[in-house]
C-alpha cells in the first residue's frame, strides 16, 4: 500500500478545477489523497469504493506495482524523447501491443495524450485519407446528438452536448449531426442492448441527400455513449450505420475512449458489439490513467493512403510534443500486460450478469425513471427536481461521497463504470449506498 502521507492543501484559490462548480467546491471541498485497489482514501483516512474507476480509466484498480514499477525503470532510462523525425524503441512496442488487440486489419497506431486530442486526430486523419484520394471536396464531419468527444474544438464540434457547446460560439464549420437513440418508450429499463431504434441510423441517409455523399468525410459515434448518461446502442444500430457509411465511401470512426480496453467485456467496444469502424480512438484505460496517454488506430487502408499517396517528406502535418512519450508508453505497456495476464475483460464478463441484476434493482426507488446498462457500465436516470435541474443527482453525488462511495453524475442520471477487478461485495455496497442516497433525496 502506498503510504506516502499527503496533507491538506493550504490554499484552494489557484487551482481552476475543471468540469467543477469551483466556487461550491472551494466552500465545501471533498478531497482525495491516496488510492489502492478498489479504493480511494481522504486525507484523513476515510476509505472510497471508487465506483467510477476515476473517471472511467483506472480499469486495473488503483495503485497497481506493475505500472509504477515499469514508469520508475523507463524513467530512470530515458525521461524523454523527440519523435518528430526520431525514435525510441518503447514507442513503437506499446503501438505493437495495442495493433495485437484492436480488431483484424486495425494495425496502425497514432499516439496522443488524451481523449481529446484522440477525437480531433481521428479528425484531421480522415480528411487527409479524402484528400490523399483525390476527394477534397469530403470536409463534412458528422456527429451525434449526446455525444461526447472531448473537448478540442473538433471533438466538441462533432459531440453533441449543448452544455459544452455554448460558451465557445460557432465551432467547426460543416458538421452536422444524427439524432441520439435515447428515449424510445418501449426502451425503458431495457437490460443491455435495447430492442428499438435501429431506424435511427436511417437519419444518415438523409444527411447524404442534403448534403451529398462527395461532401461526407467521416461520422463520429461512441459504440456507448457514456458522458451523456449511458445511452447504450439498439440492437442493429451500428451495424446499419456501417453499412449506409460503406455504401457512401464515409469512414466511421468509434470514439472508444471509455468502451475500449475490458470496459464491454472484451478489448474493445467493436468486439461486443460485432461492428469494425475505419478508424478508432482510445485513452483512459490504455494506461490505467497512471500516465497521460492517448491513441488512434485506423485500418491499414487508411494509413496507407495518406502515407504512400503524399509526396516525399512529412505525410501527416500533426503531432504532439509529447506523442508517444517514453513514461506514458512503459505505463500502456504494463497496463496491457495485465489486462491480458488478469483477463481483466473476462473478470467483467463474469461479474455482467450479477452486475446488471444489482443495478435494475433499483427499479421502483423513488424517482427513478430509466436504468441503462452495457458490460460494466450502468446509468440510474432520475426525475429532475421541478426547477432544479441536475440538483437531486448531485445531491446524491454528495451523499454517496459523504458514505464512503464515489459515484458520478451527469445531469440527473447517476452513471456507474467501477474498476473491472470488482467483486460481489464491492457490487453490494456500491449499489446499497446509492439506493439509500436515492431514498433519502426522495423530495
Amino acid at each position: 500500500m502506498n503510504e506516502l502521507s499527503v496533507s491538506r492543501p493550504n490554499n484552494l484559490d489557484a487551482y481552476w478545477m475543471p468540469y467543477s462548480d469551483n466556487r461550491y467546491f472551494k466552500a465545501n471541498p471533498r478531497m482525495l489523497a491516496r488510492a489502492e485497489g478498489m479504493h480511494y482514501y481522504t486525507p484523513e483516512g476515510k476509505e472510497i469504493l471508487d465506483g467510477t474507476a476515476g473517471l472511467w480509466c483506472c480499469n486495473a484498480g488503483h495503485g497497481r506495482r506493475e505500472i509504477k514499477e515499469a514508469i520508475q525503470k523507463q524513467a530512470a532510462i530515458l525521461d524523454y524523447a523527440p519523435t518528430f523525425q526520431l525514435g525510441h524503441p518503447i514507442a513503437f512496442e506499446a503501438a505493437s501491443r495495442i495493433a495485437e488487440m484492436t480488431p483484424e486489419g486495425m494495425d496502425k497506431v497514432f499516439f496522443t495524450n488524451s481523449g481529446s486530442e484522440s477525437a480531433d486526430t481521428a479528425l484531421k486523419i480522415a480528411l487527409a485519407y479524402h484528400r490523399a484520394r483525390g476527394e477534397s471536396g469530403r470536409v463534412r464531419l458528422i456527429g451525434r446528438e449526446r455525444g461526447y468527444h472531448g473537448v478540442g474544438f473538433g471533438g466538441m464540434s462533432v459531440g453533441g452536448i449543448g452544455g459544452n457547446r455554448k460558451q465557445f460560439g460557432a465551432l467547426l464549420p460543416y458538421v452536422d449531426h444524427l439524432p441520439h437513440t435515447h428515449g424510445l418508450a418501449e426502451n425503458v429499463f431495457a437490460r443491455g442492448l435495447p430492442e428499438h431504434g435501429a431506424h435511427l441510423a436511417d437519419a444518415l441517409e438523409n444527411l447524404v441527400a442534403l448534403h451529398g455523399a462527395e461532401t461526407i468525410a467521416a461520422v463520429m459515434v461512441e459504440p456507448v455513449a457514456g458522458s451523456t448518461g449511458v445511452l447504450v446502442p439498439p440492437v442493429g444500430y451500428l451495424e446499419r450505420l456501417r453499412e449506409i457509411c460503406t455504401k457512401h465511401g464515409i469512414l466511421l470512426i468509434f470514439d472508444e475512449v471509455i468502451t475500449g480496453f475490458g470496459r464491454l467485456g472484451t478489448n474493445f467496444g467493436a468486439e461486443r458489439l460485432g461492428v469494425t469502424p475505419d478508424i478508432m480512438t482510445m485513452a483512459k484505460g490504455l494506461t490505467n490513467a497512471a500516465v497521460p496517454m492517448g491513441a488512434v488506430a485506423v485500418r491499414n487502408a487508411v494509413y496507407d493512403a495518406v502515407v504512400d499517396g503524399a509526396p516525399a517528406g512529412i505525410e501527416l502535418f500533426h503531432g504532439y510534443t509529447y506523442s508517444g512519450h517514453p513514461l506514458a508508453a512503459a505505463a500502456a505497456i504494463a497496463t496491457l500486460e495485465l489486462h491480458r495476464a488478469e483477463d481483466l475483460p473476462g473478470r467483467a464478463r463474469a461479474i455482467e450478469p450479477y452486475w446488471q441484476e444489482a443495478a435494475h434493482s433499483l427499479r421502483g426507488l423513488p424517482n427513478v425513471i430509466d436504468i441503462r446498462d452495457c458490460g460494466l457500465i450502468a446509468g440510474i436516470e432520475l426525475a429532475p427536481r421541478p426547477g432544479k435541474p441536475t440538483q437531486r443527482a448531485l445531491d446524491i453525488f454528495r451523499r454517496c461521497f459523504d458514505e464512503g462511495v464515489l459515484v458520478r453524475v451527469t445531469g440527473d442520471i447517476v452513471a456507474l463504470s467501477p474498476p473491472l477487478i470488482i467483486e460481489k461485495p464491492h457490487v453490494d455496497r456500491l449499489i446499497g449506498t446509492l439506493a439509500d442516497a436515492i431514498r433519502a433525496e426522495a423530495a
